[in-house]
């Protein structure tokens, strides 16, 4: 068995961040007060060297207080990299804290913070993990129009603890239209600089649908490509669970 290429483990670390699914560009608005979301989950990474991604993980967000919501994914993370045994087990964990700093209002956007930790607890030698703990800091924005919301920002990844790391920028804009109370579609362009030494960075479009089942019952997908490679492409899907 030969070595995982470092550039395919990056690149399956920088694509798993999907901030606020089925997207990977997040939005400022925290879960309401006293309230959870659940999310079983899985995503694709797909690219010339195999796939990567996660099968299940499973997502938490809590209102603890006011504006204020706390986040927790935990992944089964899976690697199956051309010329590698197929991988599979506990992937980076992640650990959030959204804040959002202005409601919105006729005249002004709504802004908040959500600052994340990838924590090193799958198994880098494997494919599984990143090998390093590492944290993004962003701001997002969101603006709403009748059935139609615009969000995105952008921060910057504390990324660099070894040679060949770098700290990188990840940023996103995604437009929205509510169709109905059952269904709501979207698209949104991403940029992510590059991460390590060998890295080109990646632009994607993805395009995204939420369906209702009702108040509490809800289906997230989404699917996209990196734009500059013919050959990289991603994919999204959750169960989510609002009480």
């Amino acid at each position: 068995m030969r070595k995982l290429p470092a550039v395919a483990a990056v690149l399956f670390f920088v694509s798993f961040v999907w901030a606020g699914p089925p997207f990977v560009t997040d939005d400022p608005e925290p879960v309401e007060l006293h309230h959870w979301e659940f999310y079983y989950a899985s995503l694709l990474n797909h690219d010339v060297d195999g796939n990567t991604g996660t099968a299940p993980h499973f997502e938490v967000n809590y209102g603890a207080f006011s504006e204020t919501q706390l986040h927790v994914i935990v992944p089964l993370a899976y690697s199956d990299i051309t010329g590698n045994s197929f991988e599979y087990g506990l992937g980076d964990i992640e650990i959030g804290v959204k804040y959002r700093l202005i409601r919105e209002n006729d005249s002004r956007p709504q802004v908040g913070v959500f600052p994340l930790v990838e924590l090193a607890s799958g198994d880098s030698g494997k494919g599984l993990g990143s090998g390093h703990t590492s944290a993004f800091i962003p701001l997002w924005i969101q603006k709403s129009w009748g059935p139609w919301t615009m969000y995105g920002g952008g921060g910057y990844w504390f990324n660099k603890t070894a040679a060949g790391d770098k700290d990188y920028i990840q940023a996103g804009w995604l437009l929205q239209r509510d169709f109905s109370d059952t269904l709501t579609i979207g698209a949104e362009l991403f940029s992510l600089s590059p991460s390590a030494l060998g890295d080109s960075g990646e632009v994607g479009l993805n395009a995204g649908a939420m369906v209702n089942f009702d108040q509490s019952r809800h289906l997230l997908f989404s699917i996209g490509r990196d734009v500059n490679r013919a050959d990289k492409f991603f994919a999204y899907a959750a169960f989510q669970l609002t009480i």
